[in-house]
């Protein structure tokens, strides 16, 4: 199968691409480029593709595709609040063109990469399914739940999207990310000696490896068409329900002689929420998530000691947000993330 991968040179796409390569399938990638010197150890090997923004997407981009696995986007709760405007535009707008482009192209299969953050608010112990209430509390999720909507309005005989509602991601990737929570907590302990949290630990997070999400899109890929036809599925596994200050612990027990730090000084966290995961289970015989959060946990320190990872880099190369102010400051992208020529 032909696959067009967007943000293939992102976190996801950059664990994603070899995983559909190995299953035989032939992938394209495109991808703007913003975070591909985001690297840790060794330059990854990326398939072919094009520097392209995703607002700039034509129909030449999806010719002779077969299918599309949407995952470039504006990424993480404090960059969508720092820019809505450009979050709507990128993830919301341009998502959408996408996926239009591609109906018209007569692409059959477009996996969008969803998130679990559109239950926000969700609160309680309860465990949340898909066709629970969505409360997406930020610009991110909220983009998110307008693109599952679009796509739905856009699904028919011949266009199937699925949404794939990911669980906040965790893992070494080649092209790290060092500001979502298990990532951000291991360089904490490595680098400080305190595992440091700065909620109060009682909400609620469920993760997921960004290898068993590779695993869950090769899956849906090549999914009979009536398993997973303009329906969402939760991606991850109960196990990884875990509350903050869980996952804070289990990384003092991966980092020797680090120690918890909770300062409670952001107060309560409005996003809580556990997971039910069991229709993408259902719906794909065989699938289940290998990563649980404390080997995730060894694996993040093990490759952050290998590969001599500073403070600097931590704090910088590898956190989103300060990734995009440094390319302004430096002026090599204007002020909607365009590269300046």
């Amino acid at each position: 199968m032909r696959v067009l991968l967007t943000g293939h040179q992102g976190y996801l796409g950059t664990v994603m691409a070899p995983v559909l390569t190995a299953a035989g399938h032939e992938i394209v990638g495109l991808d703007a480029g913003l975070f591909a010197d985001c690297v840790l150890g060794p330059r990854p090997a990326d398939p072919p593709g094009q520097r392209v923004d995703l607002r700039d997407v034509t129909a030449e981009h999806v010719a002779g595709v077969d299918a599309v696995i949407h995952l470039a986007a504006l990424s993480n709760d404090p960059l969508g609040s720092l820019a809505p405007e450009l979050t709507y535009d990128i993830n919301h707008h341009a998502s959408v063109r996408l996926a239009r482009l591609a109906r018209d192209a007569g692409v059959q299969r477009f996996l969008y990469a969803s998130t679990c953050s559109v239950y926000g608010a969700a609160g309680g112990d309860d465990l949340v399914g898909e066709d629970a209430p969505l409360r997406p509390v930020t610009p991110y999720a909220e983009s998110k739940v307008r693109v599952e909507d679009d796509l739905h309005a856009l699904s028919d005989g011949d266009f199937s999207p699925v949404y794939m509602r990911n669980a906040t991601a965790f893992g070494h990737s080649p092209r790290l990310r060092a500001d979502i929570v298990l990532n951000n907590l291991v360089g904490h302990a490595l680098l400080s000696g305190e595992v440091l949290v700065l909620s109060d630990g009682t909400p609620w997070r469920p993760l997921v490896h960004a290898a068993d999400i590779a695993r869950a899109f090769a899956a849906a890929l090549v999914a009979p068409r009536e398993a997973v036809h303009d329906r969402a599925f939760n991606i991850g596994s109960e196990v990884n329900n875990v509350t903050v200050a869980e996952i804070a612990g289990q990384v003092a027990e991966a980092v020797a002689g680090s120690k918890v730090v909770i300062t409670g000084e952001t107060g309560a966290d409005p996003r809580s929420y556990r997971v039910d995961f069991s229709r993408f289970r259902a719906a794909v015989p065989g699938f289940d998530c290998e990563w649980t959060v404390k080997r995730g946990a060894l694996e993040l320190a093990d490759a952050y000691r290998k590969h001599g990872l500073t403070r600097e880099d931590f704090e910088q190369r590898f956190t989103r947000l300060a990734v995009l102010r440094a390319a302004s400051d430096a002026g090599t992208v204007d002020d909607t993330l365009r590269w300046r020529r």
